[in-house]
């Protein structure tokens, strides 16, 4: 009989039992109306009943939460292959292993005017963020292949010493890079000031653009040459370390 093998009483309990991963899930669905993901969960995680859970009980996430993240990693990716493909690139182009680093030198400077430009106007590190920190790559890479380039030439065809290509690279080369920022911003200006359709998605990627524009162009000018100057010392003392080696 039943009564041998379990015991009967009245009560209540879930009508379903939903499982993930072989563990029990509740889902608790809301309306973010407008408000950004990230601010909902800051929010969330601030609640008293968030800062004691009970002893096997954690919380998941889920739907929108989940696939945000997924998408943070796979644009992670998709930057650390870009960078290595851009080096490959230019380690074809210049047959040096150690100028690349100083081209690629200036994207951490863009990077930081794009995360200013956001908080300073209040917009998200979204996905429209992260687009526009994709296309800030291939443009602050031209502005330090401008620079490395001609530095490097003058140096080679034409004897000159490396302050004095250095210099005359900041000089000539500063007009098309400002000129190619100024463009370039002023296309991106309208779209960051909320014109046109969709403003709440583009705003932030045109946001993020001109920040990085603004201070990759200031401090390329500054950083890249002295940069370039390192890594030409670091060139040339493993040439002689090399060298005297090779000696004895």
């Amino acid at each position: 009989m039943l009564g041998n093998v379990a015991d009967i009483s009245m009560d209540s309990g879930s009508a379903q039992i939903n499982r993930r991963d072989r563990t029990r899930v509740v889902n608790i669905n809301i309306e973010l109306n407008g408000r950004e993901l990230g601010d909902v969960f800051k929010e969330v995680d601030t609640l008293p009943s968030m800062q004691s859970l009970p002893p096997g009980v954690k919380r998941a996430e889920s739907g929108d939460a989940e696939r945000m993240k997924e998408l943070f990693g796979s644009f992670g990716l998709a930057m650390l292959t870009g960078v290595m493909c851009v080096y490959i690139v230019l380690v074809l182009l210049f047959r040096d292993f150690m100028q690349p680093v100083t081209i690629l030198a200036a994207l951490p400077l863009s990077m930081g005017g794009a995360f200013v430009a956001l908080l300073l106007t209040n917009s998200s590190f979204s996905m429209p963020s992260l687009i526009g920190l994709l296309v800030l790559m291939g443009i602050v890479t031209k502005n330090s292949i401008l620079l490395v380039e001609y530095a490097i030439v003058a140096r080679r065809d034409h004897a000159v010493s490396r302050f004095d290509a250095l210099l005359d690279a900041c000089h000539k080369r500063a007009r098309p890079i400002v000129m190619t920022t100024i463009a370039m911003g002023a296309g991106m200006l309208p779209i960051a000031m909320g014109f046109g359709s969709d403003p709440s998605f583009r705003a932030p990627m045109a946001t993020a653009v001109i920040g990085g524009l603004i201070t990759s162009t200031l401090l390329s000018l500054l950083v890249v040459p002295v940069v370039f100057t390192f890594v030409d010392d670091a060139f040339q003392k493993m040439q002689k370390i090399i060298l005297k080696y090779k000696a004895q």
